[in-house]
């Protein structure tokens, strides 16, 4: 895909997910690689409603940022997936407000957040690994899912956000929705006994779209 066509997925797909409500007022970070190796990542302080694709942080592959507005303080969580994931095409982190209120909720398994409702999020999250509270831009936040080594693809920051990685923009960005809606089941269904997914349908799953689960 070309720069100017990436530009303006990013741009496209992001103004989605805000006018939908998944993230709200100057919240959230988005960022692509380009075919060069480089990056495409949302400026500090904008709105997922507003981008603008001529105004985009541009980094070399080198992590040298070359163009565009100053980029989302969160560049060291998008950079941890980028240098522990070879797959990593996209990273996407919303504020999104079901996954944020499960994140909160006691007997969470911070190992496996979302429970296994629905097959569609253990294909294409696998499992969701709970990290504990960071101040927003915390480089602490980066080295935290460095210490995963590349094992998950997605992980949920309890009080803040989910943050998913991708194969690429459109991929990463149909992860986070996934995982949003099925927070939101869990709390619609909690306390009510709902029948989920039993082991065995759970392995044939991971079988059978070759999912990242024993990790």
């Amino acid at each position: 895909m070309s720069e100017t066509k990436l530009r303006e997925q990013i741009c496209l797909l992001a103004k989605s997910m805000f006018d939908r409500g998944l993230t709200g007022g100057s919240t959230g970070n988005i960022s692509a690689r380009t075919e060069d190796g480089g990056l495409l990542v949302s400026p500090t302080g904008t709105s997922f409603g507003r981008l603008d694709p001529g105004r985009l942080s541009r980094f070399d592959r080198y992590g040298t940022m070359l163009d565009g507005d100053p980029p989302t303080k969160e560049m060291p969580l998008h950079s941890a997936f980028y240098d522990t994931r070879s797959t990593a095409g996209a990273v996407v982190h919303l504020h999104s407000c079901h996954s944020v209120a499960l994140s909160m909720m006691p007997g969470t398994d911070a190992d496996n957040f979302l429970p296994p409702l629905t097959p569609y999020a253990i294909m294409k999250l696998g499992k969701v690994k709970l990290l504990p509270f960071f101040m927003p831009g915390d480089p602490a936040m980066g080295e935290a899912v460095r210490g995963l080594a590349g094992k998950r693809s997605a992980v949920m920051l309890a009080n803040h956000g989910p943050v998913v990685a991708g194969k690429d923009v459109e991929a990463a960005c149909n992860a986070i929705e996934e995982l949003e809606d099925t927070a939101r089941l869990a709390l619609l269904t909690r306390g009510l006994d709902p029948v989920a997914l039993s082991a065995d349908q759970v392995q044939s799953l991971v079988s059978k779209f070759d999912v990242e689960w024993d990790t």
